[in-house]
Order: structure tokens, then C-alpha cells, then sequence
């Protein structure tokens, strides 16, 4: 983890097809990361974040590029008070949040042999020294474990008990 972006990279025995589906269909977004995105997937499409009832919606939230089964890269949802409301997010913190600078995310997808996927997330563009920069670091390796654990075994892994400092869906539920 640099001060601006957050790399990850992980092995998936899936095919990047199955990658990408768990990247863009809410069935199965929603299992692993307890929200879904509506949106057609075509570049300089909005998206909409839909989380624990809360729809987040900005015309800043676009999809920056898509290439199924091998790349995919939105920018990051805005901070608004619904969302943190169902997130379990307080109000100081959301606002502390909403002014930061918008981040993205990109994912590639590489095959590796006849059965396994390379998957590298790449969230980027975080306001150095910010707070959402430590919330996510924290979030993506559970939220990436289960996307794993989903596909291997086909369940995701059980959320975080109620004394972990980590919402539903990686969100972190207080600072530090």
C-alpha cells in the first residue's frame, strides 16, 4: 500500500469468466459483498450503489472501463448520508469522508493455466495521509477473501461479528 492506492492480488481457482461474473452480477455481488451495482457495464455509464437498502447514485460514479472476463474499472461511490446511515457510518466521519477526493478501482483478470484466475485490484487516486485510504486498506482483504471463498466453495465468508471495527460489506464502521 502506497500513500495514494491500495494493490491486491489474488488466486482464484475459477476461470476469468467466472471472475468477472462475480465482479458484475448482483446475485452474486451481493453474497460476497453485501451490495449490488446497477448499471449496463458500458464505459461512461453511471452506476448506482445498492446497499442494505440505501441507493447511492452521482453522476461522478461512471464506469471507466470494461473488457469482460479481463478488466473493469469504476470510480468509487459517493459518501452520502443514506449510505451511511445504512452502513452504520457516523455522520463525522461520513463528512470527513465525502472530502476526501473521488477514488477507482480496477480490476484484471489473468488467466493462469487451465484453472486458476490472477485477480489484482487496484484502488487508486486516495488522498495521501486521508482516512479513507486506512478504512479501505483494512476492508479489501476481507472483502477479497471472500470473493475467493465464494467462488471456490460457493459461500462467502461469514460477516464480521459485531466487535470487529468492520461493517457489512468492508465498510469500516468508525474510524480509528
Amino acid at each position: 500500500m502506497s500513500d495514494s492506492a491500495i494493490t491486491y492480488t489474488l488466486y482464484i481457482q475459477a476461470d476469468p469468466a467466472r471472475v468477472w461474473q462475480a465482479l458484475t452480477e448482483p446475485a452474486l455481488t451481493r453474497r460476497y459483498w453485501g451490495l449490488s451495482f446497477e448499471t449496463d457495464w458500458a464505459v461512461g455509464s453511471r452506476m448506482d450503489w445498492v446497499e442494505r437498502g440505501a441507493r447511492t447514485s452521482d453522476p461522478e460514479q461512471v464506469v471507466l472501463d470494461c473488457v469482460p472476463d479481463r478488466r473493469l474499472s469504476y470510480t468509487w461511490h459517493t459518501f452520502t448520508p443514506q449510505w451511511a446511515a445504512s452502513v452504520g457510518i457516523a455522520e463525522e466521519l461520513r463528512a470527513e469522508l465525502a472530502q476526501e477526493r473521488r477514488t477507482k478501482v480496477t480490476y484484471e483478470i489473468e488467466p493462469v493455466g487451465d484453472t486458476l484466475a490472477r485477480l489484482t485490484i487496484l484502488h487508486e487516486d486516495f488522498e495521501p495521509g486521508g482516512t479513507l485510504i486506512g478504512m479501505c486498506g483494512r476492508a479489501w482483504p476481507m472483502l477479497a477473501s471472500s470473493l475467493k471463498t465464494l467462488l471456490e466453495t460457493g459461500a462467502p465468508l461469514p460477516e464480521p461479528g459485531h466487535g470487529s471495527n468492520q461493517g457489512h460489506g468492508g465498510h469500516e464502521a468508525h474510524g480509528d
